[in-house]
């Protein structure tokens, strides 16, 4: 393809995606089902022409950047306050219980439908799809009160968190024989990579904070991809890197004592972050957009004729919800709309469905399940929040009427009680 005429088409894709947000808030609509749908539109072009360009090391780089950026953007996202701990342990006790109770229920069911996978294998094919994406619900859930939306921001962040670091413990560990042997070496692993992520994240913010010139993020980007590239080499859990590393620099006034304090100064630090904050958006907007296109590109619309596909997800999310709602009911026991119909998969489970290695694929799970359980989550989430506007917009109306009616019968009151 012509060099001029590729970057027309990359700078087409950029403006639709921001165009998509923007109409994605007005409607309640998902943008990530206008991207995937842009992906399928350009597929369809492709095929017209008879182009079929190799996307896998596209998918491979873009899912690196995109699981460093996705776990930094959500640490940015973590803001750790004695008053907000209700929350956070609710939130974490959510995520964590749900992602735990639909993996393995949905592993029993893959094992079911698709022979020839053993329990772990299908674990790894069951939590891409079992992940929450905060991605899709913090542009969201904007319009929620403030309670519910910083539940389901916390919510899906830590669903983001866990779910990408138990899928590369699993992955990373699938030679080792024996639960006591692997429990040992992950429990190894996670404290090992805590020590050294601790101690990194401390000097990078020290060596952040005292560089003199305006190109720092990028510079800092490309350290934090070095560490996580070479801690992948030596079969550490990188992701905790960039994860301590985002937490100490959301929550520095938090996790600074003693010399530290001396050290790190807290007028430095907040600048910083502003920067990395807003680089972090940019970024992860541009990768999303990219990888939704693409996985709308190489969608193999064929798979979604399938009726196996259709009753393989219609299992998956009936489960999914059901747990979902079961937990909101017993740990939150609150209101639980609409936030039990607010789970949405996309970015997270994509990445992690293309990082599944070959020594575990199986072609009786097809692509299209994966779709499927996208759009249909995606849909869900919008129709709850267009029924929860509707409904908060009658409420509103109902006590301003009730307020007005409460006037007037007061004024009412007063006339006898002024004339006496």
């Amino acid at each position: 393809m012509n060099a001029y005429l590729f970057l027309i088409g990359l700078c087409v894709i950029v403006i639709l995606s921001f165009f998509t947000n923007i109409i994605g808030k007005k409607t309640k609509i998902p943008s990530v089902l206008l991207l995937i749908a842009l992906g399928v539109g350009i597929q369809q072009l492709l095929e017209y022409f008879k182009m079929d360009p190799d996307y896998s090391r596209t998918l491979e780089l873009l899912g690196i950047i995109g699981l460093i950026m996705i776990v930094l953007e959500a640490a940015l996202d973590l803001e750790l306050k004695r008053d907000k701990w209700p929350i956070i342990w609710k939130s974490f006790a959510i995520a964590a219980l749900s992602l735990g109770l639909t993996s393995v229920s949905i592993s029993f069911i893959i094992l079911l439908f698709i022979p020839g996978l053993n329990f772990i294998s299908a674990l790894v094919y069951a939590l891409p799809l079992s992940i929450m994406s905060s991605a899709i619900i913090i542009p969201s859930v904007v319009h929620l009160s403030g309670y519910k939306r910083e539940f389901l921001i916390y919510e899906g962040t830590f669903s983001d968190i866990l779910g990408i670091m138990v899928f590369y413990m699993i992955i990373e560990n699938m030679h080792v024989e024996g639960m006591r042997q692997l429990s040992f070496i992950i429990g190894g692993n996670i404290f090992l990579t805590l020590a050294i992520s601790v101690i990194l994240s401390y000097i990078l913010l020290y060596i952040i904070q005292n560089i003199r010139g305006e190109a720092k993020f990028f510079l800092f980007l490309a350290v934090l991809v070095l560490l996580y590239s070479v801690g992948k080499l030596f079969h550490l859990s990188s992701l905790i890197m960039i994860l301590m590393f985002g937490l100490l620099l959301r929550n520095h006034n938090v996790l600074l004592f003693g010399k530290l304090k001396e050290w790190l100064r807290d007028s430095k630090i907040e600048n910083v972050f502003d920067q990395f904050r807003m680089i972090t958006i940019e970024t992860s907007f541009l990768v999303r957009t990219f990888f939704f296109v693409v996985f709308g590109i190489s969608l193999p619309l064929a798979s979604l004729l399938s009726w196996r596909v259709w009753l393989i997800s219609v299992i998956f999310l009936v489960i999914s919800y059901l747990a979902r709602y079961l937990l909101y009911y017993l740990i939150e026991n609150k209101n639980t709309m609409p936030q039990a119909l607010i789970s949405p998969r996309g970015l997270i489970s994509i990445l992690l469905y293309f990082a599944i290695p070959e020594s575990l694929s199986n072609n009786g799970f097809q692509k299209g399940i994966l779709f499927v359980v996208i759009i249909v989550t995606n849909i869900i989430m919008g129709w709850a929040l267009i029924a929860n506007g509707k409904s908060s917009k009658i409420a509103a109306a109902k006590n301003v009427a009730a307020e007005e009616e409460n006037n007037e019968s007061d004024g009412i009151k007063e006339i006898p009680l002024y004339n006496n």
